[in-house]
């Protein structure tokens, strides 16, 4: 973990995280500041701060981190190229009944369209530490998407890499490559399958995706049908990314699916839970749509 006295370190929020952030409000004292309701003017704050040498992190709910302060995003960080950390709590739909201005499904597409941005997505607990590491060493603008760690019991998942292979997969077995934390449930279903039907599941963690892994690369090859599921909208997602570089790399999947964040097809809003069975994110459905035929 980032030891919290390094005096470059300076953490900003939007007048959130009460009951959660104090610890580190405490440890920090003056370098920890609650700018208020006003993300576009916590962004360009950050922006100075790094420009005169200092380390700023700022944090809010997902899409009032991205989505209120895009314009300062870019031109105040992205197109200086300055190690901004922007925090979004409460990826995809982690944010629930509070409905679409609380969801952040087009998040990482987004930022990602910008110059200099890198997306890391912590698919489990063990990982956040690493990330924290890797994120006060990168001298550019990035965001963390945070989300609720759904890691099966017992499971033990790899040290963190930004591509990490979960379970091998069965001689019938497809490919799964998950974002995120959604894999958790996918994985735990995935570990009751057959056998003979186990699929090999990924995860993925940091993007942009610049080249594959060999090693995912031979899997695809060997695999009936690869599948990527992501809590995010299919345009600038993970699926599109993959999709270009295995065809670019000429090494085409025999059969491809894209498991994605459809938005509102019911025009209902509910739980994380409600809204990920709704565009077939549950881990059921993705298995049955790698599983078929």
């Amino acid at each position: 973990m980032v030891n919290a006295a390094r005096s470059e370190l300076v953490f900003l929020t939007g007048d959130l995280g009460f009951r959660a952030l104090e610890p580190l409000r405490d440890k920090l004292g003056d370098r920890f500041i609650n700018v208020g309701v006003a993300e576009q003017n916590m962004v360009s704050l950050a922006a100075g701060l790094a420009r005169s040498g200092l380390r700023p992190w700022a944090y809010s709910i997902a899409p009032f981190i991205y989505a209120r302060p895009f314009e300062q995003i870019r031109n105040d960080v992205c197109l200086h190229n300055l190690p901004v950390v922007l925090v979004g709590n409460g990826g995809g739909y982690g944010y629930g009944v509070m409905g679409a201005t609380h969801h952040a499904i087009e998040d990482y597409g987004v930022l990602l369209a910008l110059p200099h941005m890198r997306a890391f997505i912590p698919a489990f607990d063990a990982d956040v530490g690493p990330v924290i590491a890797r994120l006060m060493k990168i001298e550019s603008p990035s965001y963390l998407r945070l989300g609720l760690s759904e890691e099966p019991k017992g499971f033990v998942p790899p040290a963190y890499s930004a591509w990490r292979r979960l379970t091998e997969r069965g001689p019938n077995g497809a490919t799964i490559l998950v974002v995120g934390p959604l894999v958790g449930g996918i994985l735990e279903a995935a570990l009751n399958a057959s056998l003979v039907n186990s699929p090999s599941v990924w995860v993925l963690s940091e993007m942009p995706i610049r080249e594959l892994p060999t090693d995912f690369v031979e899997d695809v090859l060997r695999s009936p049908h690869l599948l990527v599921a992501e809590e995010h909208v299919e345009h600038g997602g993970a699926g599109q990314a993959i999709a270009t570089r295995l065809l670019a790399a000429g090494a085409p999947p025999r059969r491809f699916s894209h498991v994605a964040a459809r938005g509102y097809p019911s025009g209902l809003y509910g739980s994380q839970t409600f809204h990920r069975k709704e565009c077939g994110l549950d881990p059921l459905s993705v298995l049955s749509v790698a599983c078929r035929d």
